[in-house]
C-alpha cells in the first residue's frame, strides 16, 4: 500500500465481478477495523492513471451470502484507505418491460426491504442521523450514465431499486406487488452500503446490471442459470464501462459535494459524553 498514492476511487464488485482488469502497480491491504476484517484484502493500482481501490463484496470465490456480508467492515475499511466514492457493481432483476436483461441501470432512489442487518455505525454511546433523503451521489450517478452510453450498453438513468433480503429470489406474488408499488429493478445489497457510505461521507452511486425479470413475468422467472449467463455478458461490459468512468469521475468529484458533508450537524451526542473508542471513529469518518 505505500507505493500506492491514496485510493480516492473505490469499486465494490458484485456477483461475477471478482478482479479489476487493467489495474497497474499492484497491492493489497487488509485494514482492520472496529467491525473485523472486510469481505475480502482490498486491492490498490492506478487505472487509466488514476489510483483506485478495488473490494469483491461477496469475497473472491463468492464466499458471502448478502445478509453475511461485512458490510460495516468494508466500507469503514475504504474510508479508511482514502477513497471518498464509491462506484457499486450489482446485479438486479428487472420489475418493467423496458429494462430487459443486458441493460444497465443508475437508479436515483431506494426502498429497503432488507431485515436485520446492522445499518449504522452509531450506537453503543453515540447517536447520528444522517440524511437518506437523495441515497446516491448525483456526480457519480450522472458519471456512471455516460460511461455505460460510451461503451455501447443500453442504459437507463433514474428509478427505484428495491432491496430485498434473500438469497432467495423473489416469489411471484412479492414481485408482483413490488411493480404495483411502481419499484423499477430489485437487488440484495445496495443497503445497508448505500447508509453506510453516507454515514462515512463517501459519495456513492450503484450502477446496477440487469440480468432477469424477477419473477413477474410468465415464461421469464428468474433462475440461477439465467443468472450466470447473462452476467458473463453484463460482466464483460462493465470491465469496459469502469476504464471510462475512473477518469471522468476522478475529474468531477468534490468535496462540496453533499455526501461529503452528510455529518455536520448530524452527530446528536454531546461531545464530552461520547466513548474515546467512538470518538476515534467519528473522526476518521469526518476525514
Amino acid at each position: 500500500m505505500a507505493n500506492n498514492p491514496t485510493a480516492r476511487i473505490g469499486i465494490i464488485g458484485g456477483s461475477g465481478l471478482y478482479q479489476i482488469e487493467g489495474l497497474r502497480n499492484v497491492a493489497e491491504v487488509k485494514p482492520a477495523t472496529p467491525w473485523g476484517e472486510p469481505s475480502d484484502a482490498i486491492v490498490t493500482g492506478e487505472l487509466s492513471g488514476v489510483p483506485v481501490a478495488f473490494l469483491p463484496r461477496h469475497g473472491r470465490g463468492h464466499r458471502f451470502l448478502p445478509s453475511e456480508i461485512p458490510q460495516r467492515a468494508n466500507m469503514y475499511a475504504l474510508k479508511s484507505i482514502g477513497v471518498r466514492a464509491v462506484v457499486s457493481v450489482s446485479a438486479v432483476g428487472s420489475l418493467r418491460q423496458e429494462l430487459a436483461p443486458r441493460h444497465f441501470v443508475v437508479p436515483d432512489q431506494m426502498v429497503d426491504e432488507t431485515k436485520g442487518r446492522p445499518y449504522s455505525f452509531f450506537g453503543e454511546g453515540v447517536v447520528g442521523h444522517v440524511s437518506m433523503a437523495k441515497p446516491f451521489c448525483a456526480t457519480v450517478s450522472s458519471s456512471l450514465y455516460e460511461a455505460a452510453r460510451k461503451v455501447g450498453v443500453t442504459a437507463h438513468r433514474g428509478g427505484t431499486l428495491v432491496v430485498m433480503e434473500g438469497p432467495q429470489f423473489s416469489p411471484r406474488a412479492e414481485s408482483d406487488y413490488h411493480r404495483k408499488m411502481g419499484y423499477d429493478i430489485i437487488g440484495m445489497t445496495a443497503s445497508p452500503e448505500a447508509r453506510l457510505a453516507r454515514e462515512a461521507q463517501m459519495c456513492y452511486a450503484p450502477v446496477c446490471l440487469v440480468t432477469d425479470f424477477d419473477s413477474w413475468k410468465d415464461g421469464e422467472e428468474v433462475t440461477g442459470e439465467q443468472v450466470l449467463e447473462v452476467l458473463n455478458y453484463n460482466i464483460s461490459h462493465v470491465r469496459s464501462l469502469i476504464v471510462e468512468v475512473v477518469p471522468q469521475l476522478a475529474g468531477a468529484l468534490n468535496d462540496a459535494c453533499h455526501c461529503r458533508k452528510s455529518l455536520a450537524g448530524s452527530v446528536y451526542t454531546a461531545k464530552e459524553m461520547i466513548p474515546s473508542a467512538k470518538q476515534q471513529m467519528l473522526d476518521m469518518l469526518m476525514k
